[in-house]
């Protein structure tokens, strides 16, 4: 018994001696009272936050530094020297074709590109050396089988290169072709589907029936011999085939026989030179002349949409008068009717065609002097020689030179089967 009193009390000592220790070493808190009442606990307090300390530097993400492409800079464009209704791309294939091109470099066409497989023929083109291509380069030999082939074998050189000529883009394209001689009969048929490519490409045409891509096709003398001539006659039916199917037009057939009999006696230079200047100049004139006002009737874009997309074309004109006196009903129904048989255009049978445009440009003293009703008779005499059921397009302009000028353009016009016969 006397030991478990010792024992007890050194417990108790103990407890006491570890109460004082915690009571040295904490602060002791006032006993309360002991209550059946419940005590709530006041929230903790939230940690403060500063929404505007936060910087976007805070949310930013660490990129890794990647090469990225730089911004390609904007692709040069190639402007004409004019305002007209449509841009055209001009492709020249071989030395008559070229020259053709040349001429419409000549008046301001820039979209303008030249292709043979001769170089002294191609140097001969007076175009910047940029717009020329020399494929094959030992010429043809008048044989078109040869550059037929020459023409495909390359064809994604010729495609590569019709798109840096034509940069930034144009409305339609025009394939320029010397019927007679082999680059241009075998070598011309294949451009055409090569442009017709390209025009796909730029989204010019969404197939080749959307008939964006004409040709102007020039067809030799009977005195330059019956393989030329053949050749002519092969490459020509190729084109009015592709023409009626839809998928070329405008198709442009001169005939350098018919400049012979218009101007005769003109010399080596004049002569190739005037078919060449006649043809593209008209074909210039309506191009521009769509995109001009008119304070009397204008013939625009639409009108002449029209006849590019006809098919085979004609072009005319005749002086009507030359300022020095008055003009008569007749003598505008006249100058329309002489304005058909005086072009140097294949001799098609333009009776046959559905479409026309004619439009008369003079200076402001004769139009002033020349009555409403003769201007109608002349409409009305293209009418009747068109037949029923044609439509004629008509445009009356004003011009600081002196005279009055009948012009003429037939579209939906009908190739005839004997053409092509240099027999007779």
């Amino acid at each position: 018994m006397e030991e478990e009193s010792k024992k007890a009390m050194n417990n108790e000592q103990n407890l006491a001696d570890s109460v004082d220790e915690v009571n040295l070493n904490e602060p002791q808190s006032t006993p309360q009272e002991e209550t059946t009442e419940e005590t709530t606990e006041e929230p903790l307090e939230e940690p403060s936050f500063d929404a505007e300390a936060l910087t976007d530097d805070d949310l930013g993400v660490d990129i890794p530094d990647i090469p990225l492409p730089s911004e390609a800079p904007p692709e040069a464009k190639i402007e004409d020297k004019f305002d007209s209704a449509y841009k055209f791309a001009i492709v020249g294939v071989g030395q008559g074709g070229s020259r053709l091109a040349e001429t419409f470099w000549k008046l301001g066409y820039r979209r303008v590109a030249v292709i043979n497989t001769a170089p002294q023929d191609l140097k001969a083109i007076k175009v910047p050396r940029a717009n020329k291509l020399l494929v094959g380069g030992e010429g043809a030999g008048k044989d078109r089988k040869i550059a037929e082939n020459i023409f495909r074998e390359n064809r994604e050189d010729i495609l590569d290169f019709l798109k840096r000529t034509f940069k930034g883009g144009f409305d339609r394209a025009l394939v320029c072709i010397g019927a007679g001689g082999g680059t241009g009969a075998g070598g011309g048929p294949v451009t055409v589907e090569i442009v017709h490519d390209l025009c796909q490409t730029y989204g010019i045409e969404a197939a080749d029936a959307d008939a964006r891509v004409g040709a102007v096709v020039a067809l030799p003398t009977r005195a330059e011999g019956s393989r030329v001539q053949q050749n002519a006659k092969q490459t020509a039916d190729i084109l009015i085939k592709q023409s009626q199917a839809g998928t070329l037009s405008p198709l442009i057939i001169l005939d350098n026989e018919r400049i012979k009999q218009i101007y005769p006696r003109l010399s080596v230079n004049q002569f190739w030179g005037t078919a060449n200047t006649s043809i593209c100049s008209l074909f210039h004139l309506f191009n521009k002349i769509a995109c001009q006002d008119s304070q009397y009737t204008a013939f625009d874009k639409a009108d002449l949409d029209t006849i590019f997309s006809s098919g085979i074309i004609s072009f005319g004109a005749v002086p009507v008068s030359k300022g020095d006196g008055d003009i008569e009903e007749t003598d505008i129904s006249y100058a329309v009717r002489d304005n058909l048989k005086k072009n140097i255009l294949a001799n098609n049978e333009v009776s046959t065609g559905d479409v026309a445009a004619c439009v008369v440009i003079g200076d402001r003293k004769i139009l002033d002097n020349t009555a409403q009703e003769s201007l109608e008779h002349g409409f009305e005499q293209l009418s009747r020689l068109l037949g029923s059921g044609s439509t004629v397009h008509r445009g009356i302009y004003h011009t600081p030179k002196k005279g009055l000028v009948i012009y003429t353009i037939i579209g939906g016009i009908k190739a005839p089967e004997q053409l092509f016969d240099y027999s007779k």
